[in-house]
């Protein structure tokens, strides 16, 4: 199987048609967008996209962007929404070095039917096709990590999964999602660096069409 070289010209070649095709999925998308937007805010009251700091290539930092699923702690027990007590914006900047822990099942800060849909269906995400258009990530590849999970899970091979670029997909998103522990996480991140081929680039993207749909893994 012939491994992917980051600097050939197949992947070159590949990058550029991933640039092109995400913004063709973002234009078709656009009154999806603009819908789940205006919904995650007059749900939540308050800023519909969030943005958490994460390595991009060579670990150059940029912020990875997402729809707000998580909201819970903002609502009183029997869900009355609280009152909004700061300034609306388009996006709130998160900084968490720590990163997504293993998730449960039952997260009382996802309180909606409509967020704990975009979470399954993977929804959430969509917006992480900009950073595509813009060179940030790839459709397939490791998962965006944070300075300290990289530190704390990746070594002694902290470099090799900073060798290509992050993924909206990989082989944990269709290798068990949510349920993956951190050491399984980070299996099938450095299986994936370390066998990067054109035909495991569209197997992954093949199998994760129906794993979106099925929401399978996922909450």
């Amino acid at each position: 199987m012939h491994r992917l070289n980051r600097k050939s010209p197949l992947s070159l070649l590949i990058g550029a048609l991933e640039r092109i095709a995400a913004l063709c999925v973002l234009v078709a998308l656009a009154p999806l967008l603009l819908m789940v937007a205006i919904a995650t805010a007059m749900l939540s009251r308050t800023s519909p996209l969030i943005a958490h700091r994460r390595l991009g290539l060579g670990g150059s930092p940029f912020w990875v962007l997402k729809f707000r699923t998580m909201w819970g702690v903002g609502f009183s027990p029997r869900g009355a929404l609280a009152p909004l007590h700061r300034r609306f914006t388009l996006v709130e900047y998160i900084v968490d070095e720590s990163g997504p822990r293993n998730k449960r099942v039952r997260d009382h800060r996802i309180c909606s039917r409509f967020a704990r849909f975009c979470r399954r269906h993977s929804i959430d995400e969509l917006p992480q096709l900009l950073h595509v258009v813009r060179g940030e990530m790839s459709l397939v590849g490791p998962r965006p990590l944070t300075g300290s999970e990289w530190k704390r899970h990746y070594h002694p091979h902290a470099a090799e999964v900073l060798d290509v670029k992050p993924g909206l997909s990989g082989l944990w998103q269709i290798g068990g999602r949510s349920r993956l522990t951190y050491a399984q996480r980070r299996d099938l991140d450095l299986a994936l660096v370390r066998n990067r081929s054109l035909k495991l680039y569209f197997q992954i993207l093949l199998w994760t069409l129906p794993e979106i749909w099925n929401g399978r893994n996922a909450w």
